[in-house]
């Protein structure tokens, strides 16, 4: 075992919440954590209760259901129960919009929360490419928001926000930013991993995990200069408000 996992074994595990929205590499940074010898991971925990709540446009729905977990208390359960093979360190990734209003959310203070962020320029021009319909709940960005301030109110502490940006142009020094804040080891590990799919990856992989599942590590970040489609636009301001909010507290590499 690596020097600095037998250290964190002394030590109650480290439970990783990193909410985000879609299109905004969080199964890359999945792979990233999933690669360390230390970590345990979990994709989505609350995508089957949220798919029984809510009725979006996503393909294998009846597939998801039937595969995980719908009652969240079970899923809260798991998440602060015991760790997959005794890891110390448990990684969830979890989408935020998937964290309904009506679950009770005192639990979050028992993890270490993050968020990552990306421009939703570059958010809602990918989505417009996949979904026929995109809606401001589809992306995730308000309940970013309402759980970043809500962690803080329970916490009294600023968590850490990561901007999808940064890791595409500095993904080592985003990382050990990353780590440093949630009081982790960072290992060199997090920035490579073997192509293909994970027995981790929820059912929906197959669906979504197509470019994933051929990367080998965080892809550079280039500009966009497609213009975004007039369906989409009208959510832009309003998007843009709430992330330029949650940059002011991003990590800086």
């Amino acid at each position: 075992m690596p020097a600095a996992a037998a250290g964190l074994n002394a030590m109650a595990a480290a439970r990783i919440a990193m909410w985000s929205g879609p299109r905004n590499v969080s199964t890359a940074l999945l792979r990233s954590w999933g690669n360390r010898a230390d970590t345990a991971v979990w994709d989505e925990p609350l995508y089957a209760h949220y798919l029984t709540q809510c009725t979006p446009d996503h393909p294998g729905i009846e597939e998801v259901v039937a595969a995980h977990e719908t009652d969240w208390c079970k899923v809260v359960a798991r998440m602060l129960g015991p760790v997959p093979d005794d890891r110390p360190i448990y990684y969830q990734k979890h989408m935020a919009h998937h964290m309904l209003p009506q679950i009770e959310d005192g639990w979050l203070a028992e993890l270490s929360n993050a968020f990552l962020i990306r421009d939703p320029a570059e958010v809602l021009l990918s989505m417009s490419k996949t979904m026929r319909v995109v809606t401001m709940q589809d992306t995730g960005i308000p309940d970013q928001f309402r759980l970043f301030e809500r962690v803080r109110g329970l916490t009294g502490v600023v968590p850490p926000v990561i901007d999808a940006k940064d890791i595409g142009t500095d993904p080592e020094g985003t990382l050990r930013a990353l780590c440093d804040a949630l009081a982790v080891p960072f290992d060199d590990a997090m920035l490579s991993w073997p192509p293909g799919p994970r027995q981790t990856d929820g059912v929906w992989g197959r669906h979504w995990y197509d470019r994933v599942n051929a990367s080998t590590g965080f892809r550079p970040w280039q500009a966009r200069n497609e213009p975004l489609p007039d369906r989409v636009r009208p959510l832009l301001d309003d998007c843009m408000e709430i992330y330029e909010e949650m940059q002011r507290d991003r990590l800086v590499p």
